[in-house]
């Protein structure tokens, strides 16, 4: 029998109830028709109703790929437990998921997309869920908010605290899903699956040995469908026998506003001289300062901000490929996209799937990670998953909680005040005014980054800004580095309220990362 069916076919065989599991990565991977096929029904049935749905990564995003938005409907979803949610700037309009969840009209849960996909895994072979360390002392411990995003998450708690072998431990019971809906390039007749245009394999498999180990429907949305037996068994990552239906989208994206890049999907090589440098900016000085802690032949994680401009200074100094990027999709090698296509590398050297990826991130193999900030407090601790007077403006923890749990060193990268008037020359930068509001805090709106298990375990944790460098202490945030042009007292210290100290031996930032044209970068 064909597996082969229409939208509408698959839509009506989810149940009322089910636990749905999507593989995505905002517009990346995303099966956004057979999610608006689920919608559509809804709108017209009234099933199915009351889903739980599980995202490792966003479903979706704020620029024309809905995802999640399709079942954002009163009565359709209940609850949503989700490592990122679809974000923006404040002018567009609030994502209906994110109007939802601050109205409590669902249950909404934020966990580190690495424990969701853990979590699969576990549920997969029946282990009694995960047990981890990653996340403690974050907003993910019951200790604060365990997750929860709101009052009805709240009251149904999905993690607690455990004592085991005299240590302590973070417990997830398992969440079994009845449903995975995947994506795709080709299926053949019999259900085999191959990536060959996608830019990253994400977690499908794990999602789909998940469902099927306890009898639920394996949904893959593809690009086209080939005849069975043709398909080069090398190529499928996800076998036939665990798919149940096959549903096609001739016209869906790579990701959000690339209909296809050979060079995502690692089919072609770009030259390296085709990739677009940054743009002189106050950011640009802060990636090129971040760039100075990397040393050839490491291996550097890289996230979203004035993290992700790193690559593009090593680029214009001519050092490319003087150290292998990590990124949470699964992307190692190569260098990494900015913009609507981030989660993705052109010239990758390899494709990780994305729990595996995980793994090595949880377990701290890279040598250093780099990262951006919301809000710093006194403790050392870092906000980048809430904002609650804007909370669209951030997509939740995503992958920042695993990839900073043992990470021998962290680099997080922002500006220290928002919405300050910097003047740049080639000598100096000057603070013309200082802004609405500082990024140091007495304590953050949520504790994405524990400075005070960072302290526990030895980590290394440094916070670049334009003014200075910052390094975590036993004595708080003490500025170890000053920008020329700044003034120590007043641009870091009353600036922060006291809250930044200067060290005694203060050295000053090389002026070599204000000016225009190539840095010269010796790593």
């Amino acid at each position: 029998m064909s597996k082969i069916v229409s939208m509408k076919e698959a839509a009506g065989r989810i149940a009322d109830g089910a636990v749905v599991t999507v593989s995505s990565s905002s517009g990346l991977g995303c099966p956004d028709r057979i999610l608006k096929a689920i919608g559509d029904r809804f709108d017209r049935e009234g099933h199915p109703r009351n889903l739980t749905t599980l995202h490792p990564i966003a479903a979706g995003d704020m620029y024309g790929i809905k995802g999640i938005d399709h079942l954002a409907k009163d009565g359709l979803l209940s609850t949503i437990i989700a490592g990122s949610y679809p974000s923006g700037p404040s002018s567009l309009p609030m994502p209906e998921i994110w109007r939802m969840l601050v109205d409590n009209r669902v249950a909404a849960y934020n966990v580190p997309s690495g424990i969701l996909f853990d979590m699969h895994r576990d549920t997969a072979a029946r282990r009694p869920g995960v047990m981890t360390k990653v996340g403690l002392d974050t907003f993910v411990d019951p200790i604060r908010e365990g997750c929860a995003m709101n009052e009805a998450a709240a009251a149904r708690p999905i993690v607690t605290r455990q004592d085991f072998a005299g240590e302590t431990w973070l417990h997830f019971p398992n969440i079994v899903p009845d449903v995975a809906i995947v994506r795709a390039t080709t299926a053949d007749e019999g259900g085999n699956l191959t990536y060959e245009h996608e830019g990253a394999y994400l977690g499908g498999l794990e999602q789909a040995i998940a469902v099927r180990n306890h009898g639920g429907l394996v949904i893959a949305q593809v690009k086209r469908v080939t005849a069975s037996g043709s398909l080069r068994p090398h190529d499928v990552r996800i076998p036939g026998h665990l798919v149940d239906l096959i549903v096609v989208d001739p016209d869906q994206r790579q990701t959000t506003e690339t209909d296809y890049d050979p060079a995502i999907s690692g089919e072609i090589m770009r030259p390296w001289n085709s990739f677009s440098l940054a743009e002189h900016s106050v950011e640009k000085v802060v990636a090129r300062r971040a760039a100075m802690e990397l040393r050839i032949g490491q291996t550097a994680n890289l996230g979203f901000g004035i993290s992700a401009i790193v690559p593009r200074v090593l680029l214009e100094a001519g050092q490319e490929q003087a150290v292998t990027w990590a990124i949470e999709q699964g992307a190692t090698g190569g260098m990494p996209l900015t913009g609507f296509a981030f989660g993705c590398a052109s010239n990758a050297d390899a494709f990780m799937p994305s729990p595996q990826q995980f793994t090595y991130f949880q377990g701290g193999g890279f040598d250093v990670s780099f990262l951006s900030f919301l809000e710093v407090d006194l403790e050392g601790n870092v906000n980048v998953s809430k904002l609650g007077k804007k909370p669209y403006l951030t997509a939740g923890c995503g992958g920042f909680v695993d990839i900073t749990a043992n990470a021998r060193k962290i680099v997080f990268s922002g500006l220290f005040a928002a919405g300050a008037d910097i003047h740049l020359t080639p000598d100096a930068l000057k603070v013309k005014s200082p802004g609405k509001f500082t990024k140091m805090v007495d304590e953050v709106e949520h504790v994405t980054f524990s400075g005070r298990r960072a302290r526990e375990l030895g980590q290394e944790v440094l916070y670049v800004t334009e003014r200075c460098v910052i390094e975590l202490t036993g004595n708080g945030l003490t500025a170890t580095e000053i920008m020329p042009g700044i003034d120590a007292q007043k641009d870091i210290v009353d600036a922060s309220m006291g809250r930044v100290k200067l060290a005694k031996d203060l050295r000053a930032m090389p002026t070599e990362l204000l000016r225009e044209g190539a840095m010269e970068l010796s790593l």
